[in-house]
């Protein structure tokens, strides 16, 4: 099993058992990590050539990950 680099507990390793608890509690918030989580594994597939894309394609997923990253982020930081 290969390691898909930007997991959320990567990311945010000392927020891990919040966004585990987010995740249960939280709808709005599950809903941006599964989000996150989903464009993620897209975007790796496309960097390892797994299921290649048009470059226009994956910068604009890379662009809703990191949009998608730093509202977690508010989220995370307020609590």
């Amino acid at each position: 099993m290969s390691n898909t680099p930007h997991e959320l507990a990567q990311e945010f390793p000392d927020k891990v058992e919040m966004i585990r608890q987010l995740k249960q509690t939280d709808a709005h918030f599950a809903r941006l990590a599964d989000e996150y989580h989903e464009i993620n594994r897209i975007v790796h597939r496309a960097e390892t050539n797994v299921e290649p894309m048009e470059d226009l394609a994956e910068g604009a997923l890379r662009k809703k990950r990191a949009v998608l990253k730093d509202e977690i982020w508010a989220i995370l930081s307020k609590t």
